[in-house]
């Protein structure tokens, strides 16, 4: 079966999206859709989330910073294990702004932070250095 791409739009990346936020998920799949990001799977905890990143082997994992009961970073330094580059980029997203969790951001080796109301496929492109 040949996978569907958005008319006018390469597959740009391939991504897991991880937030607690059924509603934001949806949303944030239909936007990424429509610019050429597959969004290859979801996963609302972080147990589900290391299940998927290995299933499905994405190039980028975003993830929330706040999971609900759990936190985003600790998630960020289990996907970025040792450190070798063999994982996903990791973005961390928030509602928040992004000056209130630089330092955190740099210490789970995540590849930056993207406001979730400026996502974007031309947004994750920058950060991953291919803009």
């Amino acid at each position: 079966m040949r996978r569907l791409r958005p008319r006018g739009h390469a597959c740009l990346v391939r991504c897991l999206l991880v937030d607690d936020n059924g509603a934001f998920i949806e949303t944030a799949r239909l936007l990424l859709a429509g610019e050429g990001v597959v969004v290859a799977g979801t996963a609302s905890s972080i147990a589900e989330a290391l299940r998927q990143a290995s299933a499905l082997r994405p190039d980028v994992v975003l993830v929330d910073i706040a999971l609900g009961d759990e936190n985003g970073f600790e998630l960020a330094r289990r996907l970025a294990g040792s450190g070798t580059g063999a994982g996903p980029a990791v973005i961390m997203i928030s509602t928040r702004a992004g000056a209130d969790f630089t330092d955190m951001v740099a210490d789970c080796r995540a590849a930056g932070f993207l406001a979730k109301d400026q996502l974007s496929a031309a947004a994750i492109q920058r950060i991953l250095g291919r803009a």
